[in-house]
């Protein structure tokens, strides 16, 4: 399903629903001799109910001297980001869009466009990995999900109004050139897989945010991770692995060449959990891990 493509972004019943209890957090302490860094796993956008998150949620960002996202604040918070990805998106074929998809595939997005409201002349120009991106961040709003409420920015905003120093394991173009980095037959089953899971999409993304709230890491990464693995094993290896694998000598380092100072990681959920995330790699690489 194109959710599996867009947990890696995520990783959700109106806007501003209340819950009994807030979110359980993905939230691990990892030590060495002198000092700690804490990891947590991000839903990227989220509702206002899930506010406010749970006290030792925050006891970690205060306990934080440096807090260290995907992207930086200012990245995060540029207003002209959405621009520069669609600039990144501009098709370098001389092909439409219509064009370049089969003719089933052009009849299902006309169809959904309809629904939608969505002015299909406007994206001709587009590779179809943006049209699959459109569509995914569509039914996701639907869904009640909102990006201005993520769980990156709610950190990033405390962060910054508390003085702590902020960083970044990677910059916006990086996340760009690897959807831009699909090959056409990716681009084309997340595109196809997307359309085809229209009907089914609201329940999936209601799922995923449930199993992020209760905090039950294995079987959200059985949602996410384990099966886009199996159905984009390329795009997997590209979004999750290879990210995870850059990331971990950055991550080491808070922990190897600081005395005392502690950091908050905070990471889109999946690259956390199963045998290729984070915490995996760290308890492997000698450190002692707690799940907290």
């Amino acid at each position: 399903m194109s959710i599996r493509f867009l947990a890696t972004l995520l990783l959700a019943t109106v806007a501003g629903s209340a819950f009994a209890e807030p979110p359980k957090p993905l939230l691990w302490k990892v030590s060495d001799a002198d000092n700690s860094i804490y990891l947590l796993g991000s839903f990227h956008l989220l509702k206002a109910g899930d506010y406010p998150l749970s006290p030792d949620t925050y006891a970690a960002l205060d306990d934080a001297e440096k807090v260290v996202f995907e992207l930086s604040p200012a990245e995060m918070n540029d207003p002209a980001l959405g621009q520069k990805m669609a600039v990144v998106a501009q098709r370098a074929d001389g092909k439409t869009l219509q064009a370049a998809l089969p003719g089933e595939t052009w009849a299902q997005l006309v169809e959904y466009a309809g629904k939608r409201g969505i002015a299909l002349q406007n994206f001709q120009g587009f590779d179809t990995w943006f049209m699959g991106l459109v569509i995914g961040i569509t039914e996701m709003q639907i869904a009640g999900l909102d990006s201005s409420l993520g769980l990156d920015k709610h950190f990033a905003e405390r962060a910054q109004a508390a003085g702590k120093e902020v960083g970044a394991l990677e910059t916006a173009d990086q996340q760009f050139a690897m959807f831009d980095g699909m090959s056409p037959g990716e681009q084309l089953q997340q595109l196809q897989d997307a359309l085809g899971d229209v009907a089914a999409m609201e329940q999936e993304i209601n799922k995923m945010h449930a199993l992020w709230r209760a905090g039950d890491g294995e079987a959200l990464y059985a949602l996410t991770g384990a099966e886009m693995k199996a159905e984009y094993p390329d795009l997997y290896e590209r979004l999750n692995v290879a990210r995870n694998r850059a990331w971990l000598p950055k991550v080491r380092a808070m922990l190897d060449q600081q005395d005392s100072d502690d950091t908050l990681v905070v990471v889109g959920a999946m690259h956390l959990l199963g045998e290729d995330g984070l915490v995996h790699l760290l308890r492997d690489a000698g450190y002692t891990v707690e799940r907290l």
